[in-house]
């Protein structure tokens, strides 16, 4: 039986919250009892965050979350950001697609390249305010997007 087929099946409001928690993070596929060495690198991402969606207050840090991800995957993975933002966490992510950083509440773009010729502050702000920046390659790239 699948995650999705078990929340109707189980009329158990505890089963069902903590199968509901699989099924937002896009695991509604996974079968019941399926051991954890079978899942793909990305499943086990979203396993381990499917624990963290229903606690409050902490800081969350993730480093390029999206790299390999299929397009539909990266917007599932923002709504799980949002949900995670929603329930009063902190999330700071180092990205450089451009579909997540457009929706961030803050931006801090470091630049004006990578490596050796990067590492200064090129902004601080709203994305929208990024645009303004001439320094900024992101600014540039993302205003098409915004």
């Amino acid at each position: 039986m699948s995650v999705s087929q078990a929340l109707e099946f189980f009329e158990s409001s505890k089963i069902k919250n903590l199968l509901s928690l699989l099924e937002e993070v896009g695991l509604g596929y996974l079968k019941l009892g399926q051991s954890l060495s079978t899942l793909s690198g990305g499943e086990s991402q979203r396993l381990k965050i499917a624990t963290e969606l229903k606690k409050k207050g902490n800081i969350y840090i993730m480093d390029e979350p999206t790299t390999g991800l299929h397009m539909s995957d990266v917007n599932h993975f923002y709504q799980i950001i949002k949900t995670l933002v929603k329930n009063d966490n902190t999330v700071i992510i180092i990205e450089h697609n451009l579909d997540i950083i457009k929706y961030a509440d803050w931006i801090i773009d470091m630049g004006p390249e990578g490596g050796k010729k990067g590492g200064e502050l090129l902004f601080e702000g709203l994305p929208e305010d990024l645009l303004k920046c001439e320094r900024s390659l992101t600014g540039k790239y993302l205003k098409p997007l915004l």
